[in-house]
C-alpha cells in the first residue's frame, strides 16, 4: 500500500518541514510490517514570518511521537483491523493531536505500508481473512457454438 506520486507531490511545499518516520511492528495475527508516515509543519495562529521551520529537536521529538503511535495502534489489532484504521487515517490525526504541544502539524498521513513477513500458511486463517463465501458465484454456461460469429446485417 502506498501513496501515488501525484499525491506525495502535491502535499510538499516550501517554508515548511517535512518529517517522516517509520516503524517495524508486529501485529496480533503474527503479520511483520513497516510503516512509513509523512507530516509538515503548520503556521501558528497569528504568525508573521512566512516559515514554519521546526528546530532538530523538535523534528526528534515529532518523530519519536509518531513512531510510539504507529506501533501502539498496530500492534494492537489484526493486519485486516490495521486496513481499515489506515483506511481513514486514524492514526494521522491521532499524530496531529498529540504533536500540537511540540509545533503544529499537518497533513500527516501513513503514506506506506510494506509487508515485511507473513505467518505461514494455514487454510483456516485465510478463509477466515476472506470471508468464507457459501454461495456459488461461477456463473452460467453459455449453449450453442464456441466460436464467435458476427451477425450479417441486411442494410446499414
Amino acid at each position: 500500500m502506498d501513496f501515488t506520486q501525484d499525491k506525495l507531490r502535491s502535499l510538499v511545499r516550501k517554508w515548511q518541514s517535512l518529517i517522516e518516520a517509520n516503524a517495524v511492528v508486529k501485529t496480533t495475527d503474527d503479520y511483520l510490517v513497516r510503516l512509513f508516515a509523512i507530516a509538515f509543519t503548520k503556521r501558528r495562529p497569528n504568525q508573521i514570518k512566512k516559515t514554519t521551520y521546526a528546530r532538530a529537536s523538535q523534528i526528534r521529538a515529532i518523530r519519536k511521537k509518531m513512531t510510539d503511535i504507529m506501533a501502539r495502534e498496530a500492534s494492537s489489532c489484526t493486519l485486516t483491523q490495521l486496513v481499515t484504521k489506515l483506511i481513514p487515517e486514524v492514526m494521522g490525526r491521532e499524530m496531529e493531536k498529540s504533536t500540537h504541544g511540540i509545533y503544529p502539524l499537518q497533513n500527516c498521513h501513513v503514506r506506506k505500508v510494506k509487508l515485511l513477513k507473513q505467518p505461514k500458511f494455514d487454510l483456516g486463517n485465510l478463509l477466515s481473512l476472506h470471508g468464507e463465501s457459501n454461495t456459488d458465484d461461477s456463473g452460467q454456461k453459455v449453449e450453442g457454438n464456441r466460436e464467435f460469429k458476427e451477425q450479417v446485417l441486411e442494410s446499414v
